[in-house]
């Protein structure tokens, strides 16, 4: 059921994602094509804010705290998984594999790589403070408007 709650959630971190993604760009080897990258993570955003920090808006703002981590957490596994997934369809796409096996070994090792490629001060202290203070205004709109 659509709340006020859930339409703030879901903007604030699909702004977050959009935003993260910014700075995740220039950590990618130069000239690599990202094709849809910034929209998948923003729209990953949209679905964490929605489904997990909007959904839980009106419970407390010590809870806003918990459940605006575990949107974060959310957002960026999704995000991980599904841009690791497009890049191993591409690859299979072009015959790069020789089993369906070593294709979704190869979608693990992108996730794992591209999250070391992200662990950076910056990113983790924007994407902690972003999603904690998401989750406040989050509860803050639920409660005050649901």
């Amino acid at each position: 059921m659509p709340t006020f709650g859930r339409l703030v959630g879901a903007v604030l971190f699909g702004a977050l994602a959009w935003y993260t993604t910014l700075l995740i760009i220039p950590l990618f080897p130069e000239g690599t094509n990202l094709g849809l990258f910034q929209e998948v993570n923003t729209f990953m955003g949209l679905f964490a804010g929605w489904k997990v920090a909007g959904s839980r808006a009106g419970t407390g703002y010590i809870a806003s705290f918990s459940y605006g981590l575990t949107a974060l957490i959310v957002m960026v596994v999704m995000a991980l998984f599904f841009n690791s997934f497009f890049v191993m369809i591409e690859f299979s796409l072009r015959k790069r594999y020789d089993g369906a096996g070593e294709a979704v070994t190869h979608v693990f090792e992108l996730f794992i790589e591209h999250g070391l490629m992200m662990a950076t001060p910056e990113i983790i202290t924007t994407l902690l403070v972003g999603g904690f203070a998401a989750g406040v205004v989050t509860e803050f709109f639920g409660r005050r408007f649901s």
